[in-house]
């Protein structure tokens, strides 16, 4: 099993959240659990390959 960062909050009724790898595809649910059931299936989409043109965040060394 993998692991994936990601970061959550709540917004009045709704919890919202995106995986810090790919902060530009935000999910959100009515519960936490529902929000990580939804973070669940958009990471499997966005880690798939079928989308093309998918933002991501990495690290670089320089020094």
């Amino acid at each position: 099993m993998c692991t994936a960062r990601y970061v959550h909050w709540q917004d009045g009724g709704m919890w919202l959240g995106y995986f810090e790898e790919f902060p530009d595809y935000l999910t959100q649910g009515e519960t936490l659990p529902k929000l990580e059931e939804n973070l669940r299936d958009l990471f499997r989409d966005l880690t798939s390959g079928e989308i093309p043109g998918i933002r991501r965040v990495a690290e670089l060394a320089v020094g």
